[in-house]
């Protein structure tokens, strides 16, 4: 991934936190017929090796299972918005801008293997499950469908795991700008009021 230095995110437990904040992944893989792109929730075990442990799974159906081979890369998508030069103080002292994309995004990298064991299939359901229902005023488990109908899904799933050995993340959030050009960007993004843009103001404020 390009990295410009002013863009770049070193910090592993900033961007485990992000991927923990946006668990669904765009999965990178190689195949025997080419690269092949799956998209599906992973989790994060920070305290697993020296970037964590990614895990989640795929439909037994899916080939992947069955035609991945070496290295793999997982991409986590954050808030994105289009940056329009009418924002800028810059545009009325010199007219010197142009639109921009700021967005966020981590890339996990690391070997990919795969797990068709159905104690550890249940163990990662019921994370997956207890991490995405966690907070809600009646938490759906695992446990509240029928055994054997979890049992019929379990072996219709294989799991997978990616050893992360390389971590980058990139916050293109207007650092490159002036201080008023960001307070611009903030103030247009807050006017266009939906969730992700306001969630976008508030990376760039960070800086």
């Amino acid at each position: 991934m390009y990295q410009p230095k002013h863009f770049q995110e070193t910090r592993p437990e900033v961007m485990q936190a992000f991927i923990r904040q946006q668990p669904l992944a765009a999965l990178v893989v190689a195949t025997p017929e080419g690269l092949e792109v799956n998209h599906l929730p992973l989790l994060i075990d920070p305290q697993a090796g020296p970037f964590g442990v990614l895990e989640g799974h795929v439909a037994r159906a899916n080939p992947l299972w069955q035609r991945a081979a070496g290295e793999a890369v997982a991409i986590f998508q954050g808030p994105d918005r289009y940056i329009t030069p009418s924002w800028y103080a810059t545009k009325q002292e010199s007219g010197k801008v142009v639109p921009t994309w700021n967005y966020v995004v981590v890339h996990a990298h690391g070997p990919l293997r795969f797990i068709d064991d159905p104690a550890w299939l249940r163990g990662h359901l019921e994370r997956l499950v207890a991490t995405h229902e966690a907070g809600r005023p009646q938490p759906w488990e695992v446990s509240d469908a029928p055994a054997d109908y979890v049992d019929k899904l379990l072996g219709q799933i294989v799991g997978l795991q990616l050893a992360v050995t390389r971590l980058e993340g990139k916050w293109k959030v207007g650092q490159n700008r002036n201080e008023a050009d960001r307070a611009g960007m903030v103030a247009g993004l807050l006017a266009e009021g939906d969730a992700e843009a306001v969630v976008l103001a508030d990376l760039i404020r960070k800086g």
